[in-house]
C-alpha cells in the first residue's frame, strides 16, 4: 500500500465557533505501529446546542424549506457550513414530513452529543482524496465496541448518508463512519481559483479537498466526481474499507486508553442507499476487510456481462420524454401539462433520426416505451421515471459519468460538456462569492443545481442536430472511437464482483425504483452473489421508488412508501443476530405495503419482514 506522509496543517487550533470547538491535528502513527494514510486530521466537539445528528436543528429546523442562514453570506464560518451541509443531507434523503413517520415509526433524530473526526484519505494510486469523517457520540461504551461505516447516497458530500447511518448507529451508541467516496460537494471555481477547505469553507489557497489539473481550455466549475480523473466509482469499495480504517484510528484517538481498535475487538457494520449501497456491495468484494455485515438499499451495481447502467442512463436521456407520454397518470411533479409538449417535441425527434417508429405522437410514445421495456424497465419504474425525467437528471448523470469513466479533467469531456455558475437570469456566468459559499453545504455533487448549469458547447452541431449531445453521450458506450473505449473501460473497471463467503449481507430495493431499476442491478447482483455461494437475503419492496424525499409531494404519498423503514428493519435484524448468534439473520422477503395517502404512516402498513425464529430453536 502507498502510504503518504501527513501534509502539515496550517492551523493548530481554530476558535469557538457557534457551539463547535475545532481542533486541527498532524497524523499520528497507530498503537500497533502502522504508518498513517490519512491527512489534515480535524476533531471538533458538538454539546449544547449543536450535536452530531441534526445539528442541533432538531426535526422541526429540519423541516423548513430554508436552509439555516450565514451571518456573512460570502463567508460562511465552518460551523454554519456544517450545520447548513447537515440540514442539506437530511432533506435530500428522508421524507421528514408531519406523518411521514421518521422518529416515531423508524429512525430516530435523538439529540447525539460528541465529538467529530475528519480528515482527507487517497486510496493508492488516486489523484485526488475523498473525505472521510467519524462521529463518536459520548455514549459510546468501549467495553460493546461498534463501528457503523457508511458511503453517501449519490454523489453527495460527506453528510449525505447521516439519515441512514447517523440516525441508526447513533442511537445505538456505535461511532459513525463516512466517506464521500470520491465524489462530493468540493467544488472548484475554475476562473476564481478558489475551492473548498478542510473544513468546508471556500478558499484559493491551502490544503484544499479538490484542485482539479490545470487546463487551459478550463473555466467554469469542476466537481470531484467529474473532474478528478480517478473514476472514482472503481474505488468506492476501497473508499469505504478506508472509512472504517479512519473509524479505527478515530476510536484510538478518542480512547487512548482503550486503543487499540481492531476490527478484531469492534463490530462493524457497513450500510449505503443507492450509490453507497452500491460501495457497501463493492466493499463486500475486499478480502480480509473487517466487516461484519452488509446491508445495501437501492444499490447502482453494474454486472459485468450485462449492460451497464450507463446504457440505460443514456438510453432513458434520449426516450424518456417520449416514451412517458404512452403512461396515464403520472406522479406529480413534474405537472405532466407541463411536459406534455416537450415530450412530443422530443417524439418528432427521434422519428427523424431513426429512433422510433410511427407515424404520429401517440405511435412514437409506444415504440419508445417498448424499447425501455425491452431493455427490462417494468412499467411501474418507467412510471417512477417521470422525476428525474422531468429535472433533466438523465442528462446531468450521463454527462458525468461518461467523464469519470474516462478520466476526463475540466474542459476535456468528449461531448463538449461542461459545467458553470449561473448568471441571474440563468445563464453561465461568473460566481457570485455568495453562491460559491453555498456549493459544500448544498450541492448534490452532480449539477445543474446550487447555482450551478450544465453547459452544452456544440452549438453548432446542435443547429443542426438537437439531440447530438446526448447522441454522443449514448455512443460512448457503444461506438469504436478512441474515446469510447476510454468510457468503456471506466465502465468494466466498475463492475461488481461476488462477496467474500461467509459475510452475511441484505440487498433491500424498490420494485417501482426508476432511477436504479432493480431488474438492472439488485436482481443480477443477488444472482452473482449467490452463484458464488454467498450469505444473502433480500427484500422486494412494492410501491417503493428510489426517492424518500419525494414523498413530501402529496401525489407521491398517494402512489409509494419509504424505503428507509426496511433499512433500520434490515440493521436491527442483522445486530440482533450478531449480538445474539441464535437468532436468525434476515431472509428473503416480497413485500406488500401500503402507502400512507393523506393518513399518518403506521408501522403496520409497511409490511415489514418480521424476524425469523433461528434453525432448531
Amino acid at each position: 500500500m502507498n502510504i503518504r506522509r501527513p501534509v502539515v496543517l496550517l492551523y493548530a487550533a481554530l476558535p469557538l465557533l457557534s457551539g463547535c470547538l475545532a481542533v486541527a491535528h498532524a497524523a499520528q502513527p497507530r498503537a500497533d505501529g502502522a504508518a498513517p494514510v490519512f491527512e489534515q486530521w480535524r476533531e471538533t466537539t458538538h454539546r449544547g446546542n449543536d450535536d452530531l445528528l441534526t445539528a442541533g436543528l432538531g426535526i422541526d429546523a429540519l423541516r423548513v424549506a430554508t436552509a439555516p442562514a450565514f451571518a456573512s453570506p460570502a463567508r460562511p464560518t465552518a460551523g454554519e457550513a456544517r450545520r447548513r451541509a447537515i440540514w442539506s443531507s437530511w432533506r435530500g434523503i428522508a421524507d421528514l414530513t408531519p406523518g411521514g413517520g421518521f422518529g416515531d415509526v423508524y429512525g430516530s433524530l435523538q439529540p447525539a452529543p460528541g465529538r467529530e473526526f475528519s480528515a482527507y484519505a487517497r486510496v493508492p494510486g488516486a489523484r485526488h482524496p475523498h473525505r472521510v469523517l467519524v462521529q463518536v457520540p459520548d455514549t459510546f461504551d468501549t467495553s460493546r465496541r461498534c463501528l457503523v461505516v457508511a458511503a453517501s447516497s449519490g454523489s453527495r458530500g460527506i453528510y449525505g448518508a447521516i439519515a441512514v447511518a447517523g440516525s441508526w448507529g447513533l442511537a445505538h451508541g456505535c461511532a459513525v463512519a463516512y466517506t464521500d467516496k470520491g465524489a462530493g460537494s468540493d467544488y472548484y471555481d475554475l476562473d476564481a481559483r478558489i475551492g473548498v477547505q478542510a473544513d468546508g469553507t471556500p478558499a484559493g489557497e491551502g490544503p484544499l479537498a479538490f484542485v482539479p489539473a490545470a487546463t487551459a481550455a478550463a473555466h467554469g466549475v469542476a466537481f470531484k466526481h467529474a473532474h478528478s480523473g480517478d473514476n472514482p466509482e472503481a474505488d468506492w469499495g476501497r473508499h469505504l474499507l478506508q472509512a472504517l480504517q479512519f473509524g479505527l484510528q478515530a476510536l484510538d484517538r478518542a480512547y487512548p486508553r482503550s486503543a487499540p481498535f481492531t476490527t478484531a475487538t469492534t463490530r462493524t457494520l457497513g450500510v449505503g442507499v443507492s450509490n453507497g449501497g452500491g460501495a457497501v456491495l463493492r466493499a463486500a468484494e475486499i478480502e480480509g476487510a473487517g466487516f461484519d455485515a452488509m446491508v445495501a438499499g437501492e444499490p447502482n451495481v453494474s454486472v459485468a456481462g450485462a449492460p451497464p447502467l450507463y446504457d440505460f442512463v443514456t438510453r432513458s436521456a434520449l426516450l424518456m420524454p417520449c416514451a412517458l407520454l404512452a403512461l396515464d397518470d403520472l406522479p406529480q411533479p413534474p405537472l405532466q401539462s407541463q411536459a406534455a409538449p416537450a415530450g412530443a417535441q422530443r417524439c418528432a425527434l427521434l422519428k427523424s433520426g431513426g429512433w422510433v417508429q410511427g407515424d404520429d405522437t401517440a405511435a412514437q410514445a409506444q415504440s419508445a416505451r417498448q424499447q425501455l421495456a425491452d431493455a427490462g424497465l417494468s412499467g411501474g419504474a418507467l412510471r417512477a421515471g417521470a422525476f428525474p425525467t422531468g429535472f433533466d437528471l438523465w442528462h446531468a448523470i450521463a454527462v458525468t459519468y461518461a467523464s469519470a469513466y474516462g478520466r476526463y479533467g475540466p474542459g476535456e469531456h468528449p461531448c463538449a460538456y461542461s459545467f458553470s455558475a449561473a448568471a441571474a437570469d440563468g445563464s453561465p456566468g461568473p460566481a457570485a462569492a455568495e453562491v460559491r459559499s453555498t456549493w459544500w453545504s448544498e450541492g448534490s455533487g452532480i449539477p445543474p443545481g446550487s447555482g450551478v448549469v450544465l453547459v452544452y458547447g456544440g452549438a453548432a452541431q446542435s443547429a443542426e442536430d438537437p439531440l447530438h449531445g446526448l447522441n454522443c453521450l449514448r455512443a460512448l458506450g457503444s461506438a469504436d472511437s478512441a474515446d469510447a473505449r476510454r468510457v468503456r473501460a471506466g465502465i468494466a473497471e466498475a463492475a461488481v464482483k461476488a462477496p467474500r463467503r461467509g459475510l452475511p449481507i441484505v440487498v433491500i430495493h424498490g420494485l417501482d425504483d426508476g432511477l436504479v431499476p432493480i431488474g438492472m442491478t439488485s436482481d443480477r447482483y443477488v444472482a452473482l452473489a449467490r452463484s458464488a455461494g454467498a450469505q444473502i437475503a433480500y427484500w422486494r419492496v412494492d410501491n417503493a421508488q428510489h426517492f424518500d424525499s419525494l414523498l413530501g409531494f402529496p401525489d407521491y404519498r398517494t402512489r409509494y412508501v419509504p424505503l428507509l423503514p426496511y433499512m433500520f428493519a434490515a440493521l436491527d435484524q442483522v445486530w440482533d443476530h450478531l449480538e445474539d448468534p441464535a437468532r436468525a439473520l434476515p431472509r428473503d422477503a416480497l413485500i406488500h405495503p401500503t402507502p400512507r395517502a393523506d393518513a399518518p404512516l403506521l408501522r403496520d402498513t409497511l409490511s415489514i419482514p418480521a424476524p425469523q425464529a433461528s434453525p432448531g430453536r
